[in-house]
């Protein structure tokens, strides 16, 4: 078996937590497909690294959808599990994410709208029974109708990101699910760029940031 070291990014590691980078269409978790995810695959990291026997607890208190990279952190025990999922519903964990959208759009705006689910085809719509979903965007750059935005999310809906902005007429290129233009085979333009939290243990303010990805359509703003 390939050793576990060399199929994961670690930006940072302690006793209690492990920053890594999440590379596109990897699952965060085990799913139907049966494709290698993130969190086995930094099981079998640790197993190896520290000779662990049995079982190793990795805790997810965070998700991006497979199509989308940047960093995420896992928990390498329980307690800095609950503390951090604790952080992700009180929003003191922040997320912020690179995008490359389609159309004319302000240079900043806060969106807020009520996004339901249907678990059955795994769409997300906007709907006045659904929960509530926040993020606000700022414009970095614009080249031809392509727009790279920064977008702080507020609120961590099920594909959040991704309706709000083609809801509000900016859809995120390459999304096969919710851009009606995107071409088969292209990349959805989705990267998590920047994590803060307070770490679960020293309460320290921990911040990582990765730089914009050299894949097109990004490559076009460097």
């Amino acid at each position: 078996m390939e050793d576990g070291r060399a199929m994961i990014d670690v930006l940072y590691e302690d006793n209690h937590i492990i920053v890594v980078i999440k590379k596109v269409n990897v699952p965060t978790q085990a799913d139907d497909s049966k494709d290698l995810d993130m969190q086995t695959m930094i099981k079998n990291y640790l197993k190896e690294k520290y000779h662990k026997p049995g079982n190793v607890y990795l805790g997810i208190v965070h998700r991006l959808d497979r199509p989308v990279g940047g960093v995420m952190v896992f928990a390498k025990t329980s307690k800095a599990a609950s503390r951090l999922s604790e952080e992700v519903r009180t929003h003191q964990l922040t997320k912020k994410y690179y995008a490359v959208v389609l159309n004319a759009i302000e240079d900043k705006a806060t969106l807020k709208d009520y996004l339901l689910k249907d678990n059955k085809t795994n769409m997300v719509s906007v709907n006045d029974k659904g929960k509530e979903a926040v993020l606000n965007f700022e414009k970095v750059a614009t080249k031809d109708n392509l727009s790279l935005v920064s977008i702080d999310l507020k609120t961590g809906r099920s594909h959040q990101i991704r309706v709000q902005m083609s809801h509000h007429g900016n859809p995120l290129y390459g999304d096969q699910r919710y851009n009606k233009e995107a071409k088969v085979g292209e990349q959805i333009a989705l990267f998590a760029y920047s994590l803060s939290f307070h770490h679960p243990i020293t309460k320290e303010v921990m911040t990582f940031n990765l730089p914009l990805p050299n894949q097109y359509p990004f490559s076009l703003f460097k």
